[in-house]
């Protein structure tokens, strides 16, 4: 697998870029912070403790305000191993799957683990991050299917029957390989989604999420991205249950105003397909961030997923600065999702300058060895 050539980065789309990935990623975190405490409540629950609109702002969870779940975590590790795969391309070992599935070994152990083992020098910086070693309701298929080494394929999928969102919803980073033809991304999405969720139904749902998040970070309109989404999708085998989810989230636009019971009706037996679709249309349908994410997060199903699918696209269609600021400056671990952000844009612009032909950065190669 081999990505396309990267467009030529001026000094503008290189900020433009680093604002969609920092917007992407932070998008994807607060979402997820803001579902978390109504995470499964069911809307009569969540209207009885939160007031009659909802939960309109963060709420404590896990003992803090801002508090994120393992779909932060594991976006984050989706992160890092995508940089590991660009820096591994040197040596000649191009397989970005081994490289992400390496990663998420990465993060099962931060959730068997104390904390962090400085004897581990393959590990890296993230790693060594001490907040990430909170267990956060990882689901089990995510812990099953990272329980050993060996790694899911499309010919053999871990948990085949599993079609829930999880994988989706750390699959953002893969659509901010602008370089690389969509066809390219949807695969590598589709490919390690499989290393955890099995059914078409769900590695399907991320490749087309991660197409999504492609399109937006190169600057379409949702409704365009939605549109090549449905396209590039129908070349695919068994997509028909993710091109109608889209449909139906195109579909729900046109019947009026937004209500949380129309979300409910998307979110439906919250598989991947249902989240999927429940994203697209809050990402439509908001007046801004702040009222696309409540509506994502109000409904009786898995509010912390739906957050972070709907942040993710939020995020990468108006950038870090579109966010709400009072929710940003109480989410947990923004730091490390900055940190890594910008890591992750200096590398895809460049990446030559860190690890090339005219020479290293061992502070670089220190941060994201090329051992594992």
């Amino acid at each position: 697998m081999a990505g396309t050539a990267g467009p030529v980065w001026g000094r503008r789309e290189q900020q433009d870029f680093r604002s969609r990935v920092r917007g992407t990623l932070l998008g994807a975190a607060v979402g997820d912070a803001l579902g978390a405490p109504v995470d499964t409540l069911d809307l009569d629950t969540i209207r009885r403790t939160h007031g009659a609109e909802g939960l309109t702002g963060l709420a404590p969870a896990y003992g803090r305000r801002g508090a994120v779940t393992h779909h932060t975590q594991l976006t984050l590790f989706t992160v890092d191993g995508l940089i590991r795969a660009q820096v591994r391309r040197d040596t000649g070992a191009w397989h970005p799957p081994t490289d992400l599935h390496r990663a998420y070994l990465r993060w099962a152990t931060t959730q068997r683990d104390w904390g962090p083992d400085e004897r581990r020098k393959e590990d890296g910086w993230l790693a060594r991050e001490e907040w990430l070693y909170a267990r956060r309701d990882p689901a089990r298929t995510l812990l099953l299917g990272l329980g050993d080494a060996t790694m899911g394929t499309l010919d053999a999928p871990k948990n085949p029957g599993e079609a829930g969102p999880e994988a989706a919803a750390r699959s953002a980073p893969f659509g901010l390989l602008v370089g690389w033809d969509p066809q390219l991304v949807a695969q590598l999405a589709v490919e390690c989604a499989a290393q955890t969720h099995g059914h078409p139904v769900a590695y399907l749902a991320a490749g087309a999420y991660a197409v999504l998040v492609h399109a937006l970070a190169r600057g379409d309109s949702l409704d365009t991205a939605v549109q090549r989404t449905l396209a590039l999708l129908a070349a695919r085998p068994g997509h028909q249950p993710v091109t109608d989810a889209l449909q139906r989230a195109l579909g729900a636009v046109r019947q009026g105003m937004p209500a949380a019971e129309r979300v409910t009706e998307l979110v439906g037996d919250a598989t991947a397909t249902g989240l999927l679709s429940t994203a697209v249309y809050c990402a439509l349908v908001g007046e801004d961030v702040r009222q696309g994410l409540c509506l994502a997060v109000n409904h009786g199903g898995p509010s912390a997923a739906a957050g972070a699918l709907t942040g993710g696209l939020l995020g990468a269609l108006h950038g870090e600065t579109a966010l709400p600021p009072a929710w940003l400056a109480e989410l947990e671990g923004r730091p490390t999702v900055l940190e890594l952000a910008d890591d992750f844009a200096m590398e895809m612009t460049q990446g030559p300058a860190l690890h090339g032909p005219a020479g290293s950065s061992p502070a670089w190669l220190t941060r994201y060895p090329r051992g594992a």
